[in-house]
């Protein structure tokens, strides 16, 4: 089994469920392919309903719940005028401390969705950082917690260990680049084709995806291709052994792929090193000479001078 850690949700009263069950489908689907991602429920009581009346039983105690190294820490919204009550004080000041705890050990990852980034500013992880949440609540965070930098522009944020996600749906575009980082873009693109969504970027990438886009076509051949080249851009090969690969002729794979995509096999590949390689420079400690190889570029001279034409 691969090391995927455990997805961990803390289950705040008045949940709202969408915000739980769209990551949860994204883990489930991806644990499904990896044979992993194991998921756990917690809260501060057994029982929680959520923002529609729905009963939540069974629930285990949050300090019960082993968190380690790899795992990740998910924080659903829930209803604001729950958020807003100050009801429960003395129980969120214990989950509050518990998220310090978990903050400091390194390897886990704290998420939140939606309006979860609240329970993270009022841990006091949020000071400093930049953040996000649903549209309609920015004016209370700025308000409540003018030390955090709140984004209205982004589907998500990632500073350091910390992960906040806006409204809803963003839940599970942060749950997909989460597995994009981990595993790559091929397994993300399986997960968003399972759930029927598209795969969205962050504000370090247009909404536009190389993944996706070319897809819109019933050729199994030319799909298994473009899964092949997802997973091996490092790879020098010739059109001979890509032909070879899906049992076509050169010529005819070259038709065939350019009739159900709309551009050439040489096209599509350039396109999938760069948005590897834009993808690779938001990385900490890797080199453009790593990037280069990394994406199949003879040389960071190639990869420089093809950034540059694509970028003009």
């Amino acid at each position: 089994m691969p090391n995927t850690g455990k997805i961990i949700f803390f289950v705040p009263p008045a949940i709202h469920m969408l915000d739980m069950s769209g990551p949860t489908q994204a883990f489930l689907a991806a644990g499904q392919l990896l044979h992993g991602y194991p998921i756990e429920y917690c809260s501060f009581r057994e029982e929680v309903v959520d923002s529609t009346g729905l009963r939540l039983s069974r629930l285990a105690l949050y300090r019960e719940v082993a968190v380690e190294a790899g795992d990740y820490v998910f924080l659903p919204g829930y209803s604001s005028s729950v958020l807003r009550s100050g009801a429960d004080a003395e129980a969120w000041q214990g989950v509050y401390s518990w998220l310090r705890e978990l903050a400091g050990v390194d390897g886990v990852r704290l998420c939140s969705i939606c309006s979860g980034s609240f329970i993270l500013a009022r841990a006091g992880l949020l000071d400093g950082l930049s953040c996000t949440t649903h549209w309609s609540l920015i004016p209370l965070m700025k308000q409540l917690f003018p030390a955090v930098r709140v984004r209205e522009d982004v589907l998500f944020t990632h500073e350091g260990n910390i992960y906040t996600s806006a409204g809803i749906c963003s839940g599970i575009d942060l749950a997909l680049h989460l597995l994009e980082v981990a595993h790559g873009p091929l397994l993300a693109h399986k997960v968003a084709h399972e759930l029927v969504v598209y795969v969205r970027r962050s504000d370090r990438h247009t909404q536009e995806s190389v993944y996706l886009n070319y897809r819109n076509h019933l050729h199994r051949g030319i799909h298994e291709l473009q899964d092949w080249l997802i997973g091996n851009l490092d790879k020098k090969t010739t059109i001979d052994e890509l032909a070879a690969r899906v049992n076509m002729s050169t010529r005819n794979l070259t038709r065939i792929f350019k009739l159900q995509t709309g551009i050439s096999i040489n096209h599509y590949i350039t396109l999938l090193r760069l948005e590897l390689a834009h993808t690779l420079r938001y990385s900490t400690g890797i080199t453009m000479r790593e990037i280069a190889s990394r994406c199949g570029f003879a040389n960071e001279r190639q990869l420089q001078r093809i950034l540059k034409t694509s970028a003009a």
